[in-house]
Protein backbone atom coordinates (compact mmCIF):
# COMPACT_ATOMS: atom_id res chain seq x y z
CA UNK A 1 0.00 0.00 0.00
CA UNK A 2 1.18 3.70 -0.80
CA UNK A 3 2.25 5.23 1.99
CA UNK A 4 1.00 8.15 0.33
CA UNK A 5 -2.52 6.90 -0.69
CA UNK A 6 -2.97 6.10 2.76
CA UNK A 7 -2.30 9.60 4.56
CA UNK A 8 -4.57 10.89 2.14
CA UNK A 9 -6.96 8.45 3.03
CA UNK A 10 -6.33 8.67 7.10
CA UNK A 11 -6.82 12.37 6.70
CA UNK A 12 -10.18 11.65 4.31
CA UNK A 13 -11.66 9.83 6.98
CA UNK A 14 -11.01 11.86 9.95
CA UNK A 15 -12.08 15.20 7.87
CA UNK A 16 -15.43 13.35 7.56
CA UNK A 17 -15.81 12.31 11.34
CA UNK A 18 -14.67 16.11 12.23
CA UNK A 19 -17.25 17.41 9.22
CA UNK A 20 -19.66 14.77 11.49
CA UNK A 21 -19.40 17.08 14.32
CA UNK A 22 -19.22 20.79 12.85
CA UNK A 23 -22.86 19.47 11.55
CA UNK A 24 -24.15 18.63 14.60
CA UNK A 25 -22.86 21.30 16.85
CA UNK A 26 -23.94 24.16 14.25
CA UNK A 27 -27.54 22.44 13.81
CA UNK A 28 -27.82 21.80 17.55
CA UNK A 29 -30.39 23.77 19.96
CA UNK A 30 -29.04 22.92 23.18
CA UNK A 31 -26.02 25.19 24.69
CA UNK A 32 -24.76 22.04 25.66
CA UNK A 33 -23.72 20.83 22.54
CA UNK A 34 -24.01 24.29 20.46
CA UNK A 35 -21.30 26.03 22.59
CA UNK A 36 -19.76 23.39 24.80
CA UNK A 37 -19.42 20.60 22.22
CA UNK A 38 -20.43 17.99 24.48
CA UNK A 39 -20.68 15.30 21.23
CA UNK A 40 -18.36 13.10 19.15
CA UNK A 41 -18.33 11.66 15.70
CA UNK A 42 -17.07 8.32 14.48
CA UNK A 43 -17.19 6.05 11.30
CA UNK A 44 -17.03 2.55 11.46
CA UNK A 45 -16.27 -0.27 8.90
CA UNK A 46 -18.87 -3.56 8.17
CA UNK A 47 -16.91 -5.31 10.97
CA UNK A 48 -17.47 -2.06 13.47
CA UNK A 49 -14.11 -1.52 13.68
CA UNK A 50 -13.71 2.38 14.49
CA UNK A 51 -11.60 3.82 11.09
CA UNK A 52 -11.71 7.42 12.20
CA UNK A 53 -12.96 9.90 15.35
CA UNK A 54 -13.65 13.28 15.38
CA UNK A 55 -11.23 15.26 17.77
CA UNK A 56 -13.94 15.33 20.23
CA UNK A 57 -14.57 14.05 23.71
CA UNK A 58 -12.36 11.08 25.16
CA UNK A 59 -15.20 9.62 26.95
CA UNK A 60 -17.73 9.01 24.20
CA UNK A 61 -14.75 8.03 21.48
CA UNK A 62 -13.19 5.09 23.13
CA UNK A 63 -16.98 3.72 24.22
CA UNK A 64 -18.85 4.48 20.65
CA UNK A 65 -17.35 0.88 19.35
CA UNK A 66 -19.64 -0.74 21.63
CA UNK A 67 -22.61 1.31 20.69
CA UNK A 68 -22.33 -0.06 17.36
CA UNK A 69 -21.48 -3.84 17.84
CA UNK A 70 -25.02 -3.47 20.55
CA UNK A 71 -27.10 -1.95 17.74
CA UNK A 72 -25.86 -4.62 15.00
CA UNK A 73 -26.37 -7.35 17.72
CA UNK A 74 -29.79 -6.49 18.24
CA UNK A 75 -31.11 -5.05 14.74
CA UNK A 76 -31.20 -6.10 11.29
CA UNK A 77 -30.44 -2.48 9.76
CA UNK A 78 -31.56 -1.67 6.53
CA UNK A 79 -31.98 1.27 3.70
CA UNK A 80 -32.71 4.57 5.67
CA UNK A 81 -32.56 3.05 9.24
CA UNK A 82 -31.24 4.80 12.37
CA UNK A 83 -30.40 3.54 15.14
CA UNK A 84 -30.70 4.83 18.50
CA UNK A 85 -29.30 3.88 22.05
CA UNK A 86 -28.43 5.23 25.56
CA UNK A 87 -28.34 1.90 27.79
CA UNK A 88 -25.53 1.98 29.57
CA UNK A 89 -25.63 -1.78 30.23
CA UNK A 90 -25.76 -2.22 25.85
CA UNK A 91 -22.57 -0.24 24.93
CA UNK A 92 -23.51 3.31 26.05
CA UNK A 93 -22.17 5.69 29.27
CA UNK A 94 -24.95 7.43 31.16
CA UNK A 95 -28.23 7.94 29.60
CA UNK A 96 -27.71 11.51 28.54
CA UNK A 97 -25.74 10.61 26.15
CA UNK A 98 -27.46 9.11 23.22
CA UNK A 99 -26.25 7.41 20.71
CA UNK A 100 -27.51 7.37 17.19
CA UNK A 101 -26.05 4.77 14.54
CA UNK A 102 -26.58 5.24 10.67
CA UNK A 103 -25.89 2.02 8.51
CA UNK A 104 -24.06 2.74 5.20
CA UNK A 105 -24.54 0.16 2.34
CA UNK A 106 -22.95 0.30 -0.91
CA UNK A 107 -24.30 -1.14 -4.05
CA UNK A 108 -27.16 -3.66 -3.98
CA UNK A 109 -25.55 -5.32 -0.72
CA UNK A 110 -27.57 -7.07 2.33
CA UNK A 111 -25.50 -5.78 4.97
CA UNK A 112 -23.72 -2.53 5.53
CA UNK A 113 -20.69 -1.72 4.62
CA UNK A 114 -20.04 1.25 6.94
CA UNK A 115 -21.15 3.26 9.76
CA UNK A 116 -21.93 6.86 10.96
CA UNK A 117 -22.30 7.33 14.64
CA UNK A 118 -22.76 10.58 16.61
CA UNK A 119 -22.78 10.80 20.45
CA UNK A 120 -24.20 13.77 22.42
CA UNK A 121 -24.85 14.63 25.76
CA UNK A 122 -28.65 15.94 25.90
CA UNK A 123 -29.34 18.29 28.81
CA UNK A 124 -32.29 16.17 30.28
CA UNK A 125 -33.64 12.92 29.68
CA UNK A 126 -35.70 12.94 32.42
CA UNK A 127 -35.29 10.97 36.09
CA UNK A 128 -35.66 12.57 39.68
CA UNK A 129 -33.24 15.26 39.20
CA UNK A 130 -33.61 18.06 36.62
CA UNK A 131 -30.64 17.69 34.13
CA UNK A 132 -30.69 14.06 34.36
CA UNK A 133 -27.10 13.77 36.37
CA UNK A 134 -27.48 13.94 40.16
CA UNK A 135 -27.32 11.10 43.25
CA UNK A 136 -29.23 8.27 42.31
CA UNK A 137 -29.05 5.04 43.85
CA UNK A 138 -30.26 2.86 40.70
CA UNK A 139 -30.23 3.28 36.90
CA UNK A 140 -34.33 4.03 37.12
CA UNK A 141 -34.19 6.44 39.07
CA UNK A 142 -31.80 8.83 36.55
CA UNK A 143 -33.86 9.28 33.34
CA UNK A 144 -35.34 7.32 30.39
CA UNK A 145 -33.33 4.03 29.36
CA UNK A 146 -33.07 3.62 25.38
CA UNK A 147 -31.99 -0.03 24.08
CA UNK A 148 -31.36 -0.52 20.83
CA UNK A 149 -34.53 0.84 18.93
CA UNK A 150 -35.08 2.10 15.43
CA UNK A 151 -35.79 6.07 15.08
CA UNK A 152 -36.11 5.71 11.75
CA UNK A 153 -37.55 3.25 9.61
CA UNK A 154 -36.71 3.29 5.71
CA UNK A 155 -36.19 6.92 5.71
CA UNK A 156 -39.19 7.83 7.95
CA UNK A 157 -39.44 8.66 11.73
CA UNK A 158 -40.88 6.14 13.96
CA UNK A 159 -43.08 8.55 15.27
CA UNK A 160 -44.06 6.39 18.42
CA UNK A 161 -40.76 5.75 19.34
CA UNK A 162 -39.99 9.64 19.02
CA UNK A 163 -42.71 10.17 20.55
CA UNK A 164 -42.28 7.99 23.71
CA UNK A 165 -38.99 9.52 24.16
CA UNK A 166 -40.02 13.74 24.18
CA UNK A 167 -42.78 12.46 26.52
CA UNK A 168 -39.94 11.40 29.15
CA UNK A 169 -38.66 14.98 29.53
CA UNK A 170 -38.31 17.96 30.96
CA UNK A 171 -37.43 19.95 27.57
CA UNK A 172 -39.07 18.11 24.42
CA UNK A 173 -38.40 21.25 22.08
CA UNK A 174 -34.44 21.15 22.94
CA UNK A 175 -34.36 17.47 22.37
CA UNK A 176 -35.94 17.22 19.69
CA UNK A 177 -33.61 19.67 17.87
CA UNK A 178 -30.79 18.21 19.26
CA UNK A 179 -31.73 14.26 18.08
CA UNK A 180 -32.65 15.78 14.61
CA UNK A 181 -29.07 17.61 14.66
CA UNK A 182 -27.47 13.89 15.41
CA UNK A 183 -29.44 12.58 12.42
CA UNK A 184 -28.19 15.39 10.19
CA UNK A 185 -24.58 14.71 11.09
CA UNK A 186 -24.69 11.14 10.59
CA UNK A 187 -26.28 11.85 7.24
CA UNK A 188 -23.01 13.83 6.11
CA UNK A 189 -20.83 10.98 7.39
CA UNK A 190 -23.20 8.55 5.11
CA UNK A 191 -22.59 10.97 2.23
CA UNK A 192 -19.43 11.64 2.70
CA UNK A 193 -18.54 8.00 2.68
CA UNK A 194 -20.45 7.00 -0.35
CA UNK A 195 -18.28 9.81 -2.57
CA UNK A 196 -14.99 8.48 -1.51
CA UNK A 197 -16.22 5.39 -2.34
CA UNK A 198 -17.60 6.49 -5.97
CA UNK A 199 -14.41 8.08 -5.98
CA UNK A 200 -12.00 4.97 -5.39
CA UNK A 201 -14.15 1.84 -5.54
CA UNK A 202 -15.18 -0.06 -3.07
CA UNK A 203 -12.74 -3.00 -3.52
CA UNK A 204 -9.73 -0.17 -2.93
CA UNK A 205 -11.47 1.50 0.00
CA UNK A 206 -11.72 -1.91 1.79
CA UNK A 207 -7.96 -2.53 1.45
CA UNK A 208 -7.16 1.59 2.35
CA UNK A 209 -9.46 0.38 5.77
CA UNK A 210 -7.75 -2.52 6.39
CA UNK A 211 -4.21 -1.30 6.08
CA UNK A 212 -4.93 2.01 8.28
CA UNK A 213 -6.27 -0.44 11.48
CA UNK A 214 -2.97 -2.69 10.67
CA UNK A 215 -0.77 0.62 10.51
CA UNK A 216 -2.15 1.77 13.63
CA UNK A 217 -1.52 -1.68 15.32
CA UNK A 218 2.16 -1.36 14.31
CA UNK A 219 2.68 2.20 15.27
CA UNK A 220 1.26 1.02 19.45
CA UNK A 221 3.13 -2.49 18.96
CA UNK A 222 6.17 -0.11 18.22
CA UNK A 223 5.83 2.34 21.40
CA UNK A 224 5.17 -0.99 23.24
CA UNK A 225 8.34 -2.54 22.53
CA UNK A 226 10.44 0.51 23.75
CA UNK A 227 8.88 0.48 27.32
CA UNK A 228 10.53 -1.25 29.99
CA UNK A 229 9.59 -4.84 30.93
CA UNK A 230 7.79 -4.86 34.19
CA UNK A 231 4.55 -4.48 36.10
CA UNK A 232 3.79 -1.25 37.19
CA UNK A 233 0.90 -0.54 39.61
CA UNK A 234 -0.85 2.43 41.07
CA UNK A 235 -4.10 3.67 43.23
CA UNK A 236 -6.26 6.70 44.17
CA UNK A 237 -9.65 7.10 45.45
CA UNK A 238 -12.78 8.68 44.62
CA UNK A 239 -14.07 10.74 47.97
CA UNK A 240 -17.42 8.77 47.90
CA UNK A 241 -20.38 7.86 46.38
CA UNK A 242 -22.79 10.88 48.12
CA UNK A 243 -24.76 7.72 49.90
CA UNK A 244 -21.76 7.20 52.59
CA UNK A 245 -18.68 9.16 53.03
CA UNK A 246 -16.39 6.07 52.26
CA UNK A 247 -13.86 6.25 49.75
CA UNK A 248 -13.54 4.38 46.91
CA UNK A 249 -10.56 2.80 45.42
CA UNK A 250 -9.62 2.22 42.16
CA UNK A 251 -6.13 -0.01 41.53
CA UNK A 252 -4.48 -0.61 38.32
CA UNK A 253 -1.85 -3.02 37.33
CA UNK A 254 -0.24 -2.45 34.34
CA UNK A 255 1.98 -5.03 32.40
CA UNK A 256 4.29 -4.30 29.66
CA UNK A 257 6.32 -7.09 27.65
CA UNK A 258 8.51 -5.47 24.95
CA UNK A 259 9.66 -8.65 23.55
CA UNK A 260 6.07 -9.10 22.60
CA UNK A 261 5.08 -5.61 22.49
CA UNK A 262 1.66 -6.21 24.18
CA UNK A 263 0.41 -4.38 27.61
CA UNK A 264 -2.23 -5.85 30.05
CA UNK A 265 -3.91 -3.75 32.08
CA UNK A 266 -5.79 -5.02 34.98
CA UNK A 267 -8.62 -3.05 37.51
CA UNK A 268 -8.74 -6.26 39.98
CA UNK A 269 -8.32 -4.66 43.84
CA UNK A 270 -10.76 -1.49 42.28
CA UNK A 271 -13.84 -1.56 45.13
CA UNK A 272 -17.48 -3.36 44.34
CA UNK A 273 -19.69 -0.95 42.48
CA UNK A 274 -21.75 1.34 45.01
CA UNK A 275 -24.72 2.47 45.85
CA UNK A 276 -24.52 6.11 44.42
CA UNK A 277 -24.55 6.90 41.00
CA UNK A 278 -20.67 7.24 40.43
CA UNK A 279 -20.17 3.67 39.58
CA UNK A 280 -18.24 3.32 35.76
CA UNK A 281 -19.71 0.89 32.72
CA UNK A 282 -17.03 -1.57 31.18
CA UNK A 283 -17.08 1.11 28.21
CA UNK A 284 -16.00 3.99 30.26
CA UNK A 285 -12.97 1.90 31.44
CA UNK A 286 -12.44 1.30 28.26
CA UNK A 287 -12.50 4.48 26.57
CA UNK A 288 -9.99 5.81 29.60
CA UNK A 289 -7.60 2.98 28.46
CA UNK A 290 -8.31 3.87 25.44
CA UNK A 291 -7.68 7.40 25.42
CA UNK A 292 -4.57 7.17 28.14
CA UNK A 293 -2.80 4.72 25.23
CA UNK A 294 -3.52 6.86 22.24
CA UNK A 295 -1.80 9.36 24.65
CA UNK A 296 1.59 7.51 24.16
CA UNK A 297 1.55 7.90 20.26
CA UNK A 298 2.10 10.82 18.16
CA UNK A 299 -0.21 13.19 17.52
CA UNK A 300 -1.05 12.28 13.74
CA UNK A 301 -1.62 8.56 14.71
CA UNK A 302 -4.92 7.48 13.32
CA UNK A 303 -7.37 6.66 16.11
CA UNK A 304 -8.35 3.25 15.08
CA UNK A 305 -9.87 -0.09 16.22
CA UNK A 306 -6.09 -1.05 15.52
CA UNK A 307 -4.26 0.64 18.41
CA UNK A 308 -5.93 -1.32 21.32
CA UNK A 309 -5.43 -4.39 19.39
CA UNK A 310 -2.18 -5.49 21.51
CA UNK A 311 -3.86 -4.12 24.61
CA UNK A 312 -5.68 -5.97 27.10
CA UNK A 313 -7.90 -5.10 29.78
CA UNK A 314 -9.29 -6.64 33.02
CA UNK A 315 -12.06 -5.05 35.21
CA UNK A 316 -13.98 -7.40 37.23
CA UNK A 317 -17.74 -7.43 36.69
CA UNK A 318 -19.53 -5.79 39.64
CA UNK A 319 -16.94 -3.30 40.66
CA UNK A 320 -16.68 0.47 40.11
CA UNK A 321 -14.83 0.14 36.64
CA UNK A 322 -17.28 -2.56 35.65
CA UNK A 323 -20.60 -1.51 37.33
CA UNK A 324 -23.41 -4.27 36.45
CA UNK A 325 -27.45 -3.33 36.32
CA UNK A 326 -28.98 -2.00 38.28
CA UNK A 327 -26.38 0.24 39.12
CA UNK A 328 -26.54 4.03 39.05
CA UNK A 329 -24.03 4.98 36.70
CA UNK A 330 -24.38 8.91 35.62
CA UNK A 331 -21.20 10.25 37.71
CA UNK A 332 -19.12 6.89 36.48
CA UNK A 333 -19.22 8.89 32.83
CA UNK A 334 -17.73 12.06 34.61
CA UNK A 335 -16.32 11.56 37.86
CA UNK A 336 -14.92 8.04 37.71
CA UNK A 337 -13.90 7.71 34.26
CA UNK A 338 -11.77 10.92 35.49
CA UNK A 339 -10.17 8.83 38.02
CA UNK A 340 -9.29 5.56 36.34
CA UNK A 341 -7.46 7.93 33.66
CA UNK A 342 -5.48 9.19 37.10
CA UNK A 343 -4.84 5.97 37.61
CA UNK A 344 -3.85 4.87 34.72
CA UNK A 345 -1.37 8.18 34.45
CA UNK A 346 -0.04 7.37 37.73
CA UNK A 347 1.21 4.06 36.78
CA UNK A 348 2.51 4.61 33.57
CA UNK A 349 4.45 7.35 34.61
CA UNK A 350 6.56 4.60 36.79
CA UNK A 351 7.44 3.41 33.46
CA UNK A 352 7.74 6.74 31.68
CA UNK A 353 8.63 9.51 34.15
CA UNK A 354 9.73 11.89 31.82
CA UNK A 355 6.16 11.62 29.39
CA UNK A 356 3.85 11.60 31.72
CA UNK A 357 2.21 14.83 33.87
CA UNK A 358 0.81 15.58 37.08
CA UNK A 359 -2.74 14.89 37.93
CA UNK A 360 -4.78 17.36 36.30
CA UNK A 361 -7.95 18.81 38.19
CA UNK A 362 -9.97 15.35 38.22
CA UNK A 363 -13.46 15.71 38.33
CA UNK A 364 -15.72 17.79 36.08
CA UNK A 365 -17.52 19.55 38.43
CA UNK A 366 -21.19 18.75 37.09
CA UNK A 367 -23.66 21.67 37.91
CA UNK A 368 -26.99 21.10 36.96
CA UNK A 369 -29.77 23.71 37.59
CA UNK A 370 -33.54 23.17 36.50
CA UNK A 371 -36.89 24.48 37.06
CA UNK A 372 -39.39 26.78 35.30
CA UNK A 373 -37.90 29.54 33.08
CA UNK A 374 -40.24 32.68 34.17
CA UNK A 375 -39.65 34.40 30.38
CA UNK A 376 -41.34 31.49 28.79
CA UNK A 377 -43.33 29.06 32.19
CA UNK A 378 -41.49 26.75 30.10
CA UNK A 379 -39.08 23.78 32.04
CA UNK A 380 -35.50 24.60 31.21
CA UNK A 381 -32.56 22.32 32.41
CA UNK A 382 -29.01 23.81 32.48
CA UNK A 383 -25.91 21.54 32.79
CA UNK A 384 -22.49 22.42 32.28
CA UNK A 385 -18.98 20.71 33.38
CA UNK A 386 -16.51 23.19 34.81
CA UNK A 387 -12.84 23.37 34.21
CA UNK A 388 -9.92 23.33 36.34
CA UNK A 389 -6.26 22.93 36.81
CA UNK A 390 -4.16 20.99 34.53
CA UNK A 391 -0.69 18.86 35.91
CA UNK A 392 2.31 20.26 35.17
CA UNK A 393 4.37 18.43 32.67
CA UNK A 394 8.11 17.12 32.42
CA UNK A 395 10.30 17.44 29.86
CA UNK A 396 12.50 14.96 27.70
CA UNK A 397 15.48 16.76 29.69
CA UNK A 398 13.62 16.54 33.08
CA UNK A 399 12.69 20.11 33.44
CA UNK A 400 8.69 20.96 33.70
CA UNK A 401 6.33 23.31 32.26
CA UNK A 402 3.73 25.36 34.09
CA UNK A 403 0.21 23.45 33.84
CA UNK A 404 -2.16 25.28 32.52
CA UNK A 405 -4.86 27.80 33.74
CA UNK A 406 -8.45 26.92 33.65
CA UNK A 407 -8.91 23.83 30.98
CA UNK A 408 -10.99 20.92 30.51
CA UNK A 409 -8.42 17.99 30.41
CA UNK A 410 -8.37 14.12 29.37
CA UNK A 411 -11.50 12.77 29.36
CA UNK A 412 -13.24 15.63 28.71
CA UNK A 413 -12.41 17.91 25.70
CA UNK A 414 -15.13 20.55 25.82
CA UNK A 415 -15.64 24.12 26.52
CA UNK A 416 -17.00 26.24 29.37
CA UNK A 417 -20.92 27.93 28.25
CA UNK A 418 -19.81 31.68 27.50
CA UNK A 419 -21.50 34.18 29.98
CA UNK A 420 -23.38 35.64 27.21
CA UNK A 421 -25.05 32.42 25.77
CA UNK A 422 -25.64 31.15 29.29
CA UNK A 423 -27.22 34.27 30.59
CA UNK A 424 -29.47 34.08 27.31
CA UNK A 425 -30.59 30.90 26.99
CA UNK A 426 -31.62 30.43 30.90
CA UNK A 427 -32.96 32.77 33.74
CA UNK A 428 -29.66 32.79 35.63
CA UNK A 429 -26.53 35.58 35.89
CA UNK A 430 -23.10 34.67 36.01
CA UNK A 431 -21.37 36.97 39.28
CA UNK A 432 -17.95 36.19 38.93
CA UNK A 433 -15.88 34.16 36.39
CA UNK A 434 -12.28 33.72 37.29
CA UNK A 435 -9.20 31.96 37.42
CA UNK A 436 -8.59 30.64 41.49
CA UNK A 437 -5.41 31.83 42.64
CA UNK A 438 -2.75 29.81 44.43
CA UNK A 439 -4.33 26.79 43.60
CA UNK A 440 -2.38 24.88 41.06
CA UNK A 441 0.38 22.52 43.02
CA UNK A 442 3.84 24.02 43.63
CA UNK A 443 7.09 22.44 41.62
CA UNK A 444 9.64 22.86 39.94
CA UNK A 445 6.63 23.11 37.55
CA UNK A 446 3.43 24.69 38.79
CA UNK A 447 0.17 22.85 38.71
CA UNK A 448 -2.44 24.77 36.64
CA UNK A 449 -4.81 26.92 38.50
CA UNK A 450 -8.76 25.71 38.95
CA UNK A 451 -11.63 28.19 38.14
CA UNK A 452 -13.89 30.47 39.95
CA UNK A 453 -17.59 30.17 38.76
CA UNK A 454 -20.57 32.48 40.51
CA UNK A 455 -23.95 31.53 39.31
CA UNK A 456 -27.43 34.02 40.59
CA UNK A 457 -30.10 32.00 40.47
CA UNK A 458 -33.52 34.43 38.99
CA UNK A 459 -35.89 32.13 39.39
CA UNK A 460 -36.17 29.02 42.37
CA UNK A 461 -34.31 26.07 41.07
CA UNK A 462 -33.09 22.53 41.51
CA UNK A 463 -29.43 22.16 42.29
CA UNK A 464 -27.45 19.06 41.85
CA UNK A 465 -23.77 18.63 41.94
CA UNK A 466 -21.57 15.80 40.99
CA UNK A 467 -18.22 16.80 41.97
CA UNK A 468 -15.29 14.83 43.34
CA UNK A 469 -11.56 16.13 44.83
CA UNK A 470 -13.18 17.36 47.51
CA UNK A 471 -10.79 15.26 50.01
CA UNK A 472 -8.18 13.08 47.93
CA UNK A 473 -6.54 16.27 45.76
CA UNK A 474 -4.74 16.01 42.29
CA UNK A 475 -1.16 14.53 42.95
CA UNK A 476 1.60 15.94 42.06
CA UNK A 477 4.75 14.07 40.89
CA UNK A 478 8.67 13.74 41.06
CA UNK A 479 8.27 15.70 44.27
CA UNK A 480 5.86 18.30 43.08
CA UNK A 481 2.81 19.14 45.69
CA UNK A 482 -0.78 18.56 45.24
CA UNK A 483 -2.95 20.81 43.61
CA UNK A 484 -5.74 22.31 45.78
CA UNK A 485 -9.41 20.37 46.43
CA UNK A 486 -12.44 21.45 44.90
CA UNK A 487 -15.14 23.40 46.86
CA UNK A 488 -19.18 24.25 46.91
CA UNK A 489 -20.84 27.29 48.25
CA UNK A 490 -24.33 28.21 48.09
CA UNK A 491 -24.55 32.15 49.04
CA UNK A 492 -27.71 33.73 49.96
CA UNK A 493 -28.61 37.14 49.21
CA UNK A 494 -27.98 37.60 53.10
CA UNK A 495 -24.30 36.65 52.47
CA UNK A 496 -24.76 33.76 54.39
CA UNK A 497 -22.68 30.94 52.86
CA UNK A 498 -23.55 27.10 53.06
CA UNK A 499 -20.68 25.04 52.18
CA UNK A 500 -22.21 22.02 49.78
CA UNK A 501 -21.52 18.66 49.76
CA UNK A 502 -19.51 17.34 46.30
CA UNK A 503 -22.43 14.96 45.54
CA UNK A 504 -26.06 16.73 46.41
CA UNK A 505 -29.50 18.37 45.21
CA UNK A 506 -30.88 20.91 46.61
CA UNK A 507 -33.68 23.57 46.10
CA UNK A 508 -32.45 27.37 45.96
CA UNK A 509 -35.26 30.94 45.45
CA UNK A 510 -33.98 33.21 43.39
CA UNK A 511 -31.26 35.71 44.29
CA UNK A 512 -29.29 32.45 45.75
CA UNK A 513 -25.47 32.03 44.21
CA UNK A 514 -24.12 28.65 43.32
CA UNK A 515 -19.70 29.10 44.19
CA UNK A 516 -17.77 26.63 42.48
CA UNK A 517 -13.77 26.44 43.20
CA UNK A 518 -12.57 23.57 40.95
CA UNK A 519 -8.92 21.81 41.75
CA UNK A 520 -6.16 22.50 40.73
CA UNK A 521 -3.58 20.30 39.22
CA UNK A 522 -0.55 18.97 40.42
CA UNK A 523 3.06 20.14 40.64
CA UNK A 524 5.75 18.77 38.68
CA UNK A 525 9.55 17.95 40.63
CA UNK A 526 10.63 19.66 43.48
CA UNK A 527 10.68 23.48 43.50
CA UNK A 528 13.96 24.79 43.87
CA UNK A 529 14.71 26.62 47.08
CA UNK A 530 15.86 30.18 48.20
CA UNK A 531 18.92 29.93 49.90
CA UNK A 532 19.21 33.50 52.03
CA UNK A 533 22.81 35.37 51.48
CA UNK A 534 25.06 36.27 54.57
CA UNK A 535 26.62 39.78 53.93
Amino acid sequence: MSPIALAIFQSTMHSIADEMGAALRRTAISPNIKERRDYSCALFDAQQRVIAMGDHMPVHLGAIPMSVQAVVSALRLREGDIAILNDPFSGGTHLPDITLVLPIFVGDTSRPAFYAASRAHHSDVGGMYAGSMGPAREIYQEGIRIPPVLLMRGGALDHGVHSMLLANVRTPLEREGDLAAQIGACRVGQRRILEVVAKYGFAKVEALTDELIAYSERLMRAELSKMPAGTFIAEDFLDNDGVTDAPIRIAVTITFDPSQATAAIDFTGSASQVQGSVNAVFPITWSACFYVFRCLLAEDAPATAGLMNPVTVTAPAGTIVNAIPPAAVAGGNVEASQRITDVLLRALAQAAPLRVPAASYGTMSNLTIGGIDPRTNAPFTYYETIAGGMGARPTADGKGIDGIDGIHCHMTNSLNTPVEALEYAYPLRVRSYSYRPNSGGPGAARGGHGLIREIELLTPAQVTLLCDRRKFAPYGLAGGQNGATGRAMLIKPTGASIELAGKCTLYAEAGDIVRIETPGGGGWGKAARTVACSS
